[in-house]
């Protein structure tokens, strides 16, 4: 049977296309975009572009996630995101997630239109977050990080980091099923880049099967990232190249389905293509007995 995500009012069944899950961040400060999206007209038309060029869910973000970020407080938060949930509830005919680690937020965008919830810490940095989830039937994306985005650069350190990130993300599989979160509401990231180095970022990409394992769908959010300028020698605006090979790869390999980025257009061309790649690798549509997709 195919695996399926719910979403409160969305079922997404997972296959061999990914989803591509499109970046609004309304943000002075987020390392790629930061500022430029602040206004909520502009985040709301930035949103409506990422539609039309071929996503299938936005995930609207104020408070920035990157290494060394302030915090926010929860009041600036919402003041940034629930216009932006609200306005594209009525103008986007497609799920929206909202990247809060806040239950409050979290709630009003809820209640605001979006479907999905994207928590950095795993639910954990809020205790009333899996009651909110709960209660809206949210779907959920469940994240691994090492300390917070205010320290976790600092010195991440592992014994085994496939092992582990596996583990904790089991491990809260667990715990939020005992609070009444379906495992269908949840997708599971390795968080790369949060509070992992260099190696530790490569070695869990070259073995997200240990994630896929688990039985959900992976989210995977390598766009822009550092490591990628580390290896390429490139700033963040001209990562994109990097980011979709990177993304394609785990895509191909069957270790992510819904794919987290700022490029989308270029990233839904890939996707499509490597869909009608695996597609042509059928014995049946081989053989010339299926013409059609």
């Amino acid at each position: 049977m195919p695996r399926v995500w719910v979403c409160r009012g969305h079922q997404f069944t997972i296959g061999p296309r990914p989803l591509v899950m499109g970046i609004v961040n309304v943000t002075p400060d987020s390392f790629s975009d930061g500022g430029r999206f602040l206004d909520p007209a502009a985040a709301i038309d930035h949103g409506l572009a990422l539609a039309a060029e071929g996503a299938n869910i936005l995930d609207i973000g104020g408070e920035s996630t990157r290494p060394g970020a302030p915090a926010v407080s929860g009041a600036d938060e919402l003041a940034r995101v629930l216009p932006v949930v609200a306005g594209l509830a009525k103008r986007a005919a497609l799920p929206l997630s909202v990247d809060t680690t806040k239950a409050e937020v979290a709630r009003r965008c809820m209640y605001a239109g979006a479907s999905i919830i994207n928590d950095v810490s795993g639910l954990t940095a809020d205790a009333d977050m899996p009651g909110v989830v709960a209660a809206t039937g949210a779907g959920v994306v469940v994240m691994h990080m090492q300390g917070t985005p205010r320290t976790m650069q600092q010195n991440p350190v592992y014994g085994d980091v496939v092992g582990e990130v596996a583990g904790y993300l089991e491990a809260r599989l667990h715990a939020l099923a005992a609070v009444g979160i379906s495992p269908d509401a949840v997708c599971l990231d390795p968080g790369i880049g949060f509070g992992k180095t260099l190696d530790h970022n490569l070695t869990l990409l070259a073995h997200l099967d240990a994630v896929a394992a688990l039985g959900r769908p992976v989210c995977l959010g390598v766009s822009r990232k550092k490591f990628i300028g580390t290896l390429c020698g490139r700033e963040p605006a001209d990562r994109a190249a990097g980011s979709l090979a990177v993304a394609t790869i785990a895509a191909a390999r069957g270790t992510a389905q819904v794919l987290r980025v700022h490029d989308v257009a270029a990233t839904r061309d890939a996707v499509v293509l490597l869909a009608a790649i695996n597609r042509a690798r059928r014995p049946d549509v081989a053989a010339g007995r299926i013409t059609q997709p």
